[in-house]
């Protein structure tokens, strides 16, 4: 079984020091899990993979935030951490 390497951009690494503590804490337990199985979604974990223009680009909920990321090799690359609102409109 591969495992993944986990990175955040700067700007993940920002949004995610915005969030409150409890938020940072749930968001920091899910990405955790992406090292196992970033491609689907699992019983506690719901990825999609987005379409139209970001379509490289995976979508992971994390109650009402979402981290987009993408996979390269062996590497998650998380360049997002948003509330759901707006990471529908950085998506389109």
């Amino acid at each position: 079984m591969t495992n993944y390497e986990v990175l955040l951009s700067q700007t993940a690494r920002r949004q995610m020091a915005d969030l409150p503590p409890e938020i940072q804490e749930r968001v920091k337990e899910k990405l955790k899990e992406l090292k196992i199985s970033p491609y689907k979604a699992g019983p506690k974990m719901d990825i999609k993979k987005l379409k139209g223009p970001k379509r490289f680009y995976y979508r992971l909920r994390i109650d009402d935030h979402r981290a987009i990321y993408v996979i390269d090799g062996n590497r998650v690359l998380v360049a997002k951490i948003l509330p759901r609102d707006k990471a529908y409109d950085w998506i389109d």
